[in-house]
């Protein structure tokens, strides 16, 4: 297929039919498109207007709604956030400096009662591939429940943003619907991953793009959650994680709960490297599982477990993790009030992912889970129960260590020469 290239100006990926880079405006060679504003210019005007950050965070203005201007290809009113030319046309680019503008999708936020969840294009990618939503329903008995679905769309396939969006619209309404219907989460997970799967695997074939056999099909991966009565239901493919954090970080301990579908975490489970190696090389995010029509198989993963201890269960993409990836270093960014103030929690952990790089995007939903009565009672009258673990084999805990390393086999015994008799 082919390969992505990087703008050798600002080194942002450019797919293969891109002739200007999508974020700096430069052409392919690297040389600035016609009326770009050096970026010494640029650089100063951001310092006048007080801005520390690229317009991908909420202080941003949103661009004007382009209306009543012509075709596509017609400049607007709209000044350029880049170069200050009203010269943007339609389709969000400036005709100046070849800058893409804001987009909704570049900053998104929602927040119910109970979930709350933030979405970033980060500083160095053109648009943002990732997608999520949080809900709230009732289920039969009237009882509330939460969900989260966090999708990161594969870069190297065809339509990444769309591929992820369209597996949380899917994976969003299946839930929700087989929650009220009076389903039992497990189940309504495995489906709501088979409906997504199904629903991006379709893109492929949906006739808005000619067939090509060497583009990969769109795809992306997925992480969802459901709450409800104080018991977390987890579904994932691909490399998109959970991970619990309790309030009492002290007397409690952290810990991711999915295993990612990846080549490091195959050589962890193998026990043919350790964490730190595996996640070390450059292989290591070469995911093995993703929703799309080219993926050979789906295996959903589930989840179930009962914290015994209040806290907050986040679920992110590798825009976040990449920077904190134990679950131990992420809750140290995690805002002790988590758990009462989930969106400015996932605000906070947005903005320390764009302030140590912002290299990818970045998405977190945090849902603030309290244990149900029966549960922190039976915790707190045993003297056994350590409440330190979740009662789930999670991967590198004390509960379900890494497997040991493969015996090595002694050599095969060499047979002794055989006597040469003594010459005559």
């Amino acid at each position: 297929m082919p390969q992505q290239t990087v703008c050798q100006s600002c080194a942002e990926p450019m797919d293969p039919e891109d002739v200007f880079c999508g974020s700096c405006g430069a052409s392919r060679d690297g040389r600035p498109a016609p009326g770009a504003m050096p970026a010494g210019w640029s650089a100063a005007r951001a310092a006048a207007d007080g801005e520390d950050h690229p317009p991908t965070l909420p202080n941003t203005p949103a661009v004007p709604a382009q209306g009543g201007q012509g075709g596509q290809g017609t400049p607007s009113a709209a000044a350029c956030v880049h170069c200050g030319l009203r010269q943007v046309t339609a389709d969000g680019y400036c005709e100046g400096c070849g800058g893409a503008q804001p987009r909704p999708r570049d900053h998104m936020e929602k927040a119910l009662a109970g979930v709350a969840g933030v979405s970033d294009r980060g500083l160095r990618h053109h648009r943002n591939e990732d997608s999520f939503t949080v809900a709230a329903t009732s289920l039969p008995g009237g009882e509330p429940v939460v969900v989260a679905v966090v999708c990161d769309g594969v870069s190297s396939s065809d339509r990444p943003d769309q591929a992820s969006e369209t597996a949380v619209d899917a994976a969003s309404e299946s839930l929700l619907s087989s929650l009220e219907a009076g389903t039992a989460p497990t189940t309504a997970m495995r489906r709501a991953i088979a409906d997504a799967a199904d629903a991006v695997a379709a893109l492929a074939t949906d006739g808005t793009r000619p067939i090509r056999p060497d583009v990969n099909a769109p795809a992306c991966t997925y992480v969802s959650a459901i709450a409800a009565h104080g018991r977390i239901t987890i579904g994932w493919v691909g490399d998109t994680r959970a991970y619990w954090i309790p309030d009492d970080r002290v007397a409690a301990e952290p810990f991711r709960l999915t295993q990612d579908d990846s080549w490091a975490a195959r050589m962890v489970e193998a026990g043919l490297m350790g964490e730190a190696e595996a996640y070390a090389d450059p292989r290591a995010h070469a995911i093995t599982g993703w929703l799309g029509a080219d993926a050979e198989e789906v295996v959903p993963h589930t989840l179930d477990f009962t914290p015994h201890v209040p806290g907050v269960l986040l679920v992110c993409t590798d825009g976040l993790w990449n920077y904190a990836e134990a679950a131990t270093d992420l809750a140290y960014y995690v805002r002790p009030d988590a758990r009462t103030e989930p969106l400015a929690a996932a605000q906070a952990l947005v903005k320390f992912a764009v302030a140590a790089g912002g290299h990818d995007n970045i998405t977190v939903a945090v849902l603030p889970i309290d244990p149900p009565p029966a549960a922190a009672a039976g915790a707190a009258d045993d003297e056994e129960y350590d409440p330190t673990l979740p009662d789930i084999p999670v991967i590198g805990s004390p509960a379900a260590p890494l497997p040991p390393l493969p015996a090595v086999p002694p050599p095969p015994a060499v047979p002794p020469r055989p006597t040469v008799p003594p010459a005559r």
